[in-house]
């Protein structure tokens, strides 16, 4: 496997990671033995870089991962992330905490339920607008000194947000959503991120599956999957999204791949510094998905996604409203 490092002082990871969350909740129904598996394959094949947080579950899939790295810690970068707080009581309810007490008492909760001594990459999941990053960053750095945490990172924070957090303590990574049809990272933050030294991580680089080709219909969402809630994936925005994938689709029967090889190809090819962490509960599509790393896109295959998948393409926001409104780099911008 071959291996990137998170910015310019962060750890060695595999180029390609394991993003978790999708084992607990979310996207249909778990198996906790064959997400147990995935990871296990994982390691077993030089996957060392897995992502989870508190929130997924909540606190299940912290729990799962704990598990599934019993007895190989020392295989293992393990991120998870702290500061959105769900009702227990209603699964849909979103808060933003970012106080210093909160940092702290998520942590030790995080090392409890992962059952580890330290956390690799700790991050803010989202940016509380109610709180001073620096007052946030000061606690995280806190962690860092006492042990408990190796390296910082931030998720979905804007240009402003990221200078100022790397005044008060290195910034490792940060984790945003960046893909073939999420491309909002290009403007202005792979530039700051690079600008500070900050390693840039992926998530749903396949479009939460979108990109797989997987889905031929709105109908192939079991009953409960979150995605049946999100623009992207509903009515004339389904279909407008599939005929782009379909085009994508002809690109890779052109190169002999698959449409999700592509898609990862092509975030891989966007920079070194960028580790994409697609999230899957299942062998075969990790397996899958590992393929990418040898698939090499030209300048003309890259021309071609440009132009059967351009900038914004897209329809759809990638969340509902709502959720929207907690990204920091919407909150800035507007």
């Amino acid at each position: 496997m071959s291996m990137r490092q998170l910015g310019s002082y962060g750890p060695l990871v595999s180029a390609l990671g394991l993003g978790c969350m999708g084992m607990s909740e979310f996207y249909g129904t778990g198996d906790d033995r064959e997400s147990i598996a995935t990871i296990h394959w994982a390691l077993d094949h030089g996957i060392n870089f897995l992502d989870t947080a508190d929130m997924y579950g909540p606190f299940k899939n912290e729990i799962l991962v704990g598990r599934a790295i019993e007895g190989r810690r020392d295989q293992v970068i393990l991120a998870t992330k702290f500061g959105v707080v769900r009702d227990p009581n209603n699964a849909a309810s979103r808060a933003i905490n970012g106080r210093p007490e909160s940092v702290r008492s998520a942590c030790d909760a995080s090392l409890k339920r992962l059952g580890v001594a330290y956390i690799d990459l700790y991050y803010q999941h989202r940016v509380d607008p109610n709180v001073p990053i620096e007052d946030t960053v000061g606690a995280m750095a806190e962690l860092v000194q006492e042990g408990k945490v190796r390296y910082l990172g931030l998720s979905e924070a804007g240009v402003d947000t990221l200078g100022r957090a790397s005044k008060v303590h290195r910034i490792t990574a940060l984790q945003s959503e960046y893909s073939l049809w999420s491309r909002d990272p290009e403007e202005g933050i792979l530039e700051t991120c690079r600008q500070l030294g900050i390693g840039f991580v992926s998530y749903s680089p396949l479009g939460r599956g979108f990109l797989s080709g997987q889905l031929k219909s709105f109908e192939d969402l079991e009953p409960g999957d979150q995605r049946r809630n999100w623009p992207r994936f509903q009515g004339e925005n389904f279909h407008k999204n599939l005929r782009l994938v379909r085009k994508v689709e002809d690109i890779a029967r052109e190169k002999g791949c698959t449409v999700s090889q592509v898609a990862l190809a092509w975030v891989l090819s966007q920079g070194e510094d960028i580790v994409p962490i697609p999230g899957t509960k299942h062998v075969s599509y990790l397996e899958e998905n590992v393929g990418a790393l040898e698939v090499t896109l030209t300048r003309e295959d890259l021309r071609s996604l440009e132009e059967v998948f351009p900038y914004g393409a897209a329809a759809g926001t990638r969340y509902p409203e709502q959720v929207m409104a907690l990204l920091d780099s919407r909150r800035r911008a507007s």
